[in-house]
């Protein structure tokens, strides 16, 4: 340490200053963050257009981001009532136009209302606007068949991820083996790991059974937490439903067994719910963790800790930019809620554009309103058409030699697994890369077609997969299935 100080003062003699923040001195936890979805892959794409920018030749004339869940940035176009509403609410002096409808303008002046100085500028209240947290307790209400939701226990967030974040802060404590142990699925959106990592909370892995549709199953979540508590205290529980990147729906009985085990072995469950609008295939159903643990009666009802969680950048809105979202919190300690108050002041508030998105995503326009009609068929149009490319992508995967994917039942993605010759796998570990990176990063420098690796997202040992969003245009989609189909033979061969 004397030595470490002496360095310092003769360098700052020579006219030399050390920095203060180096890889060495910053946190160590946030070195250990990784997050897949925007890795070294995505930075690689951009790089890429840069160059066909400045005219380098390159064997695909445009990159094609199937990385992310950015339905507009993939050309979905937004749903006319929600930018009519933020339009008037950004530029007031909109509401006297004839262009805008008068329901429209009405849910606008509302919002309007409810902010400071009835400016969308102007700080809200930590929690959210209240008007709009009293529409999300009705939303909940209404798609729960009638179970009361209580707007005091609904807190607006900035997207789902900020509620998430928080969520774990809250969660994660203790030291040695009695560290918070948070069990998540695997596959997994990073999002998980990246924040376990930066709160130095243990990860526990429980992995989803890919040969019966990514099934979740309790004996597998059992041995996961056994195994845990040797080395740390698993005090949380996370489910998506439906499943990112694994496209899976759970069923009402899965659910169910969930909460039992939750219950049983005195775990806080976590319910990721932002995909509940986009379930596709036939026989599957959207049921939400809280209308379930509701129906289950006490001890369930009364006592299990729930936290869930929605966003408008899913679903038909595709609203990624605003951040709008929110959780709501059942069978939480009072005490602990003021706390989750607090720690949300911190942050003052989300964003208010992004919150007036959220209220009118669970208050949109009702049968007897003008923009109803339109409304009505832009959603089911945005839905209809992402069923249909969740079955092609299925179809037109499963037809090619080496590339297994299951059914995309519900949210935007695929998540096919891959088989890679010994020599791809070889060369993978000679260039330090996961085999399935070594694959993406051939298939971008080649195509153009920037996927990610199923490594960012965890895999059983021995397997490869990548996660590849549905949300290209049709045509687009087609042409991008056929270009990958016939990379990975081509890849195949060239490595056999």
């Amino acid at each position: 340490m004397a030595s470490q100080r002496n360095d310092r003062i003769q360098a700052s003699r020579n006219g030399l200053k050390g920095k203060v923040l180096t890889l060495d001195t910053m946190n160590p936890c946030v070195r250990r963050v990784e997050y897949a979805v925007r890795g070294p892959i995505v930075q690689r794409a951009l790089e890429l257009e840069q160059e066909l920018r400045q005219g380098v030749k390159k064997p695909f004339t445009e990159v094609i981001r199937a990385n992310i869940g950015d339905a507009q940035a993939m050309g979905q176009r937004p749903i006319t009532f929600f930018r009519q509403v933020l339009a008037l609410c950004v530029y007031p002096n909109l509401l006297s136009s004839p262009d805008f409808p008068e329901d429209a303008k009405r849910r606008a002046e509302r919002i309007l209302q409810a902010c400071g100085g009835h400016s969308l500028g102007a700080y809200s209240i930590s929690s959210g606007i209240q008007p709009i947290r009293e529409d999300v307790a009705q939303y909940i209400e209404r798609r729960d068949g009638g179970i009361p939701a209580d707007p005091n226990n609904i807190f607006l967030s900035t997207g789902a991820s900020d509620a998430i974040v928080t969520m774990l802060k809250l969660l994660v404590a203790g030291e040695g083996r009695a560290r918070t142990g948070v069990l998540i699925p695997i596959p997994q959106y990073p999002l998980y790991s990246a924040a376990l990592a930066e709160l130095d909370a243990v990860q526990v892995d429980y992995y989803l059974d890919e040969e019966r549709a990514w099934a979740l199953d309790i004996a597998e979540l059992r041995r996961a937490l056994c195994q845990a508590r040797d080395r740390c205290c698993p005090r949380v529980l996370c489910v998506i439903n439906p499943g990112n990147p694994t496209g899976q729906v759970q069923t009402r009985e899965c659910i169910e067994a969930v909460i039992r085990f939750a219950f049983e072995e005195g775990l806080f469950l976590m319910a990721d719910e932002v995909y509940q609008d986009n379930v596709y295939a036939e026989g599957s159903q959207f049921h939400s963790f809280k209308k379930v643990l509701t129906e289950m009666g006490p001890p369930y009802a009364t006592q299990q800790e729930l936290a869930s969680f929605h966003s408008v950048s899913k679903g038909y809105m595709g609203e990624c930019g605003f951040r709008g979202g929110y959780v709501e919190v059942v069978n939480m300690d009072a005490e602990v809620q003021k706390q989750m108050a607090k720690l949300m002041s911190v942050r003052l508030c989300p964003p208010v554009p992004g919150q007036a998105l959220m209220g009118m995503v669970v208050s949109p326009p009702t049968p007897s309103e003008p923009s109803f009609k339109q409304f009505q068929a832009e959603r089911q149009e945005v839905l209809a058409e992402l069923a249909a490319k969740a079955k092609l992508t299925e179809q037109v995967f499963n037809e090619a030699p080496g590339i297994r994917c299951n059914p995309v039942q519900g949210a935007m993605y695929s998540f096919p697994r891959m088989q890679l010759p010994l020599k791809a796998v070889q060369r993978a570990q000679e260039l330090g890369l996961a085999p399935d990176m070594f694959f993406c990063l051939c298939l971008l420098e080649e195509t153009g077609i920037c996927v990610v690796p199923g490594s960012g997202f965890g895999q059983q040992e021995g397997t490869y997969h990548f996660r590849m969003t549905i949300l290209p245009p049709m045509e687009k989609l087609r042409v991008l299935l056929e270009k990958l189909r016939h990379f990975h033979a081509k890849f195949t061969h060239e490595y056999s």
